[in-house]
């Protein structure tokens, strides 16, 4: 039967904004030296930090570098920067991603000197884990400045924003804190399993890496309370988690490069890569980026082009 032209235009999008199948991605690998580690998507790109500078990547190769003394840490783009954590200085770098020049240098604080910890953007601010002792520090992109200090549980290093809130993780209390942005304080908290890590907000749920017990929480954002847990490993520790086309992505240490885990059903859909060590992980609808840096590598996983025939 022929179609329309625009219901033809209509299914051509459709079919190109699919979702990337678990199942089917196949890696492309490419060398970095130094120590790439945290990831940071920036449109058909991505942005990892590496020892004594950030780099920007695409499929074709290496396209920035900035240096900044130690980079840290997960990273945000929003407001047309990269926004970076500097372990050496304790402070946040903003960077800007057209001209790969340092636009400003925020004296934060960095909660986690060892470089555990995520930088995000939501509410309009960027929020950074900036006392040991218990605080998030509230950036205005506008100024940057820090606007207000969030008190939160001591060791509180990971933070994800979702569900018009930011969710905190502090690993040596075992608690997922939710904070309301309109009042900078915390509303709700819940207890997690051993040596919980890096989470992710979206797919419905908060999704945190309990990385003592091998296992992935998921917590419903509305009532704060652990709803599942999927069993992925004996451990994960120092991985990375992110959601995003209607799967949980899970970067492991061991078994596998990486996890697809299903979030409704908690069943794991793909087991994909070799072990390869620590590293980070980020969603894209066309691809997972992933990195090793005791492999020395970045890599790009997608689907491979379907036959014309």
């Amino acid at each position: 039967m022929k179609r329309p032209l625009g219901m033809m235009l209509a299914l051509t999008a459709l079919c190109a904004s699919a979702p990337p199948d678990p199942m089917a991605l196949r890696e492309e690998a490419f060398s970095v030296p130094g120590f790439a580690d945290f990831l940071a998507v920036d449109g058909n790109t991505v942005w990892a930090t590496n020892d004594g500078r950030v780099e920007q990547w695409s499929t074709q190769g290496k396209r920035a570098s900035v240096a900044v003394p130690r980079p840290c840490g997960a990273m945000a783009v929003a407001f047309g920067s990269l926004w970076v954590a500097n372990c050496k200085g304790g402070n946040l770098y903003r960077i800007d991603v057209r001209t790969s020049r340092v636009q400003a240098i925020v004296p934060t604080g960095i909660a986690n000197p060892k470089g555990e910890l995520n930088v995000v953007a939501g509410a309009g601010s960027i929020w950074v884990p900036s006392e040991e002792s218990g605080a998030v520090a509230r950036i205005d992109p506008a100024t940057n400045k820090v606007t207000a200090t969030v008190r939160v549980d001591p060791g509180t290093f990971y933070l994800a924003f979702g569900f018009d809130s930011l969710w905190a993780v502090s690993s040596a209390g075992q608690s997922l804190q939710r904070i309301d942005p309109q009042t900078d304080a915390v509303t709700n908290k819940v207890k997690l399993g051993l040596q919980p890590g890096f989470l992710a907000a979206g797919e419905g749920a908060v999704w945190v890496q309990e990385q003592g017990d091998g296992t992935v929480a998921r917590i419903d954002p509305g009532t704060v309370a652990v709803t599942g847990r999927v069993k992925v490993g004996e451990t994960l520790v120092y991985g990375d988690i992110d959601v995003g086309g209607g799967s949980v992505w899970l970067r492991t240490t061991a078994d596998q490069t990486f996890v697809a885990i299903d979030p409704t059903s908690m069943a794991i859909r793909a087991r994909s890569g070799k072990p390869s060590g620590s590293g980070a992980l980020r969603y894209t609808p066309s691809g997972i980026w992933t990195t090793a840096h005791d492999l020395q590598t970045l890599s790009w996983w997608s689907e491979a082009p379907k036959s014309k025939n």
